[in-house]
């Protein structure tokens, strides 16, 4: 059944106590797998950034972490062939001790290719969860190009991981497409669409006007973006459109939380507009204290640019927005449109064009008498379909499944 308990090692790129969107969706998943009866266990390879693990496991927020000491080192393709090596190892060593009925590898290939080895080794059935193609994520970062031979080597081994996982699990509709076009067969694979725990998200707290003042944001209306600032987020875009936004609403301002690889040259933009004074940015901020930002927003703004990346994967922090009751507004790539119906739980425009997100996002902020209208819609829309307590229960037909074959077969060679 279902709810039968299931032992499930968790092999990830990393993990807690580093802040990303990959470890807070892994944390729910946890957290959620627990509620429900599981006893799970993590183990991350050499890319755990930070210092050295003082025990082993470690545990953070009452999960328990297994790590691969080392660093990643060597030339190219010899180096990753370590890490695979060294991460095999330390899953086959937790294996024999813990005992697992299931090893669950997260993307990138690198440890989907680990968990193979061991699973083939030691008879145990290997779910490979993809969370992003890691060489649409390096071209759209900046840090890889699109049809290179490091893309077209990423690509092939994440072909090769997909074809020996006895399951694939992906986080939209975009990338199990993609998957099938490659000639994967769609009974192979099960959507785990990306969530939000309401514990955590859906109780958004009451504006602060004081500190809303002290960040010179006035009464509003107030646009944010709170998240990392990689290229492939469109900020250049959003900036760009803030003068026409501006001039349709002299009191709006905008505000962006966070950082990342293009956050210079963003301030640099924001310093030349001549809308410069209306834009405000804050830096990185404690993820206990990102709810303090959230209340100060009136709309949650993804301009993200139209590519591979964008086009496939649907993006979480959107439906953080909703569950805190923030006005979403989006461009309209696959990964937002997947999540958000335009009129209805949130506002699309065109990518790549900051006169077409100017005009929607003046459009809807003068439309105030929908917005309750429109916040309801939205968070209503996350509390059925992606709230992280009922959404975790779709690994177990998986699991049961994979479990129930397992025993079939031990059973033939007895």
């Amino acid at each position: 059944m279902a709810s039968d308990m299931t032992r499930i090692l968790h092999i990830l790129d990393h993990s807690l106590p580093l802040q990303s969107g990959y470890t807070f969706r892994t944390r729910a998943i946890l957290k959620g797998q627990e509620a429900a009866g599981h006893a799970v266990r993590c183990l991350t390879g050499r890319r755990q950034e930070g210092p050295p693990a003082k025990t082993d496991p470690e545990v953070f927020d009452d999960l328990v972490f297994h790590r691969t000491p080392g660093v990643p080192s060597g030339p190219p393709l010899l180096r990753e062939w370590r890490e695979i090596g060294a991460l095999a190892g330390r899953i086959e060593a937790v294996a024999r001790e813990w005992r697992p009925e299931i090893l669950h590898a997260h993307s990138p290939a690198l440890g989907g290719l680990a968990a193979l080895r061991v699973g083939r080794k030691l008879g145990l059935p290997v779910v490979y969860e993809i969370r992003a193609f890691w060489e649409d994520a390096a071209a759209g970062n900046g840090t890889g190009r699109e049809g290179s031979p490091r893309y077209r080597l990423t690509r092939a081994l994440e072909d090769h991981v997909v074809n020996g996982a006895d399951a694939v699990v992906t986080i939209c509709q975009g990338l199990r497409n993609d998957l099938i076009a490659r000639g994967i067969a769609p009974d192979r694979i099960t959507i785990m669409p990306n969530g939000v725990d309401m514990a955590l998200f859906g109780k958004p707290l009451v504006r602060d006007s004081a500190f809303a003042q002290s960040l010179g944001l006035g009464e509003g209306p107030v646009i944010g973006f709170l998240g990392s600032f990689y290229p492939y987020e469109g900020l250049d875009d959003l900036i760009s459109a803030m003068p026409a936004i501006v001039a349709a609403r002299p009191d709006a301002r905008l505000l962006m939380v966070g950082g990342g690889p293009a956050e210079a040259a963003l301030r640099a933009q924001a310093a030349a507009s001549s809308a410069a004074a209306a834009i405000h940015f804050v830096g990185r901020v404690p993820h206990h204290e990102v709810d303090r930002y959230y209340a100060l927003v009136d709309v949650v703004c993804y301009p993200r640019k139209a590519m591979r990346l964008t086009d496939l994967v649907t993006p979480l922090k959107p439906l953080e927005a909703m569950a805190q009751g923030k006005l979403v507004a989006a461009s309209a790539v696959g990964g937002h449109r997947e999540l958000i119906e335009h009129g209805v739980t949130g506002t699309l425009f065109p990518a790549d064009d900051p006169a077409g997100l100017a005009a929607a996002m003046a459009t809807l902020l003068a439309d105030t008498e929908m917005w309750d209208a429109r916040r309801s819609a939205a968070r209503a829309f996350v509390e059925k379909a992606h709230d992280w307590a009922a959404n975790v229960r779709r690994y177990d037909p998986v699991y049961q499944t994979l479990l129930t074959r397992r025993q079939a077969i031990s059973g033939e060679a007895a």
